[in-house]
């Protein structure tokens, strides 16, 4: 999914922060009622035009801008395609990030200048690395009437964020934990292990309660973990979450409490290890300096869109892959 933000700001965004306190309060000998919680609201951002689609985006945010490597998190619908024309999101470029596409409900058709062609489904991790540089293509299905789900970006490390940029589907790995039916579908979470290729220590799965059911889970503390409550009201720890937020917990907790309200509950966890790195994310691109998301951006105009004249010294031929397949114009980046 692009950041479709007409006029997104640079975001300086860097984990570190909380290695310091992860080494505090790992120390500690049981932290899992007494974990603190903070409950981050959404904001909704359209994807597109007049009759878009609305996100709902909860990293980054101006309390927090990443949950270990985990930089982006949207999460949309249900919504009635009929209504909105569901996700039309033509060609658009990334850099030094991975996407994450997981469905509730529906099917996204993917196409990229790697030459994947992948129908994301619900229970399947579509799951692209940016590398150096990548483009792709997302639209919703002809036979898709509800869409529902989330896109999430996991920052690269910078050992590997100029690596060939790649693409893998994989089917999640399920599990019962307590009252709970879990997916995994990155990393590994209550003796399961997903698939899918992590360039840093990460988790993330679905998690679906009963009303009134509850799960302990045994989790890594050396990692954040943030959870978004997709639906029903959840209580996490001590904490009473309500549908859309994303709570967010510092490094340190080993066992995470949840329990649903009246109503069954489904949540994504998603967690890693602080990232110590700063990184700089501006629209699609994730670089390290000022100087070399402008590179970056100068790069798809020039190969891409066709303007700006060429490309600057190092950043030949990004972009210049076809995304074979593809409807509508290449997205253009917005005025810096």
């Amino acid at each position: 999914m692009s950041n479709l933000e007409r006029h997104p700001s640079e975001i300086l965004e860097c984990s570190s922060d909380s290695v310091a306190a992860a080494a505090d309060t790992a120390a500690a000998a049981d932290t899992t009622a007494a974990a603190p919680v903070e409950i981050l609201t959404p904001r909704e951002v359209p994807l597109g035009g007049p009759r878009a689609m609305t996100v709902r985006r909860t990293l980054p945010s101006k309390g927090r801008t990443m949950i270990g490597a985990w930089c982006f998190l949207d999460h949309y619908g249900p919504e009635p395609v009929a209504a909105s024309g569901g996700m039309r999101v033509p060609p658009h470029p990334h850099t030094g990030l991975q996407t994450v596409s997981w469905l509730f409900e529906g099917e996204i058709e993917h196409r990229d200048s790697v030459g994947s062609h992948a129908i994301v489904r619900p229970g399947e991790l579509n799951l692209m690395t940016a590398g150096r540089g990548i483009s792709h293509s997302e639209v919703s299905t002809p036979g898709t009437d509800v869409l529902h789900g989330a896109q999430l970006w996991v920052a690269l490390p910078d050992a590997s964020r100029h690596l060939p940029p790649s693409f893998e589907s994989h089917r999640a790995r399920r599990v019962r934990l307590g009252d709970a039916d879990v997916q995994v579908f990155m990393g590994a979470l209550g003796g399961v292990r997903a698939d899918a290729t992590l360039f840093s220590a990460l988790v993330a799965a679905q998690i679906d309660l009963p009303a009134a059911g509850v799960v302990e889970l045994e989790v890594d503390a050396g990692f954040e973990h943030g959870v978004l409550v997709d639906a029903g009201r959840v209580g996490i720890q001590s904490s009473i979450v309500e549908s859309h937020e994303l709570a967010y917990l510092a490094s340190g907790c080993r066992m995470l409490r949840l329990s649903a309200g009246d109503a069954p509950a489904r949540l994504l966890l998603i967690g890693g290890e602080p990232l110590a790195e700063k990184i700089l994310m501006w629209w699609n691109f994730v670089g390290r300096s000022h100087e070399e998301v402008v590179s970056y951006r100068a790069a798809w105009q020039a190969e891409a869109i066709g303007v700006g004249g060429p490309p600057p010294p190092g950043t030949e031929h990004l972009f210049t892959a076809p995304v074979a397949g593809a409807t509508g114009e290449h997205e253009g980046a917005p005025l810096p």
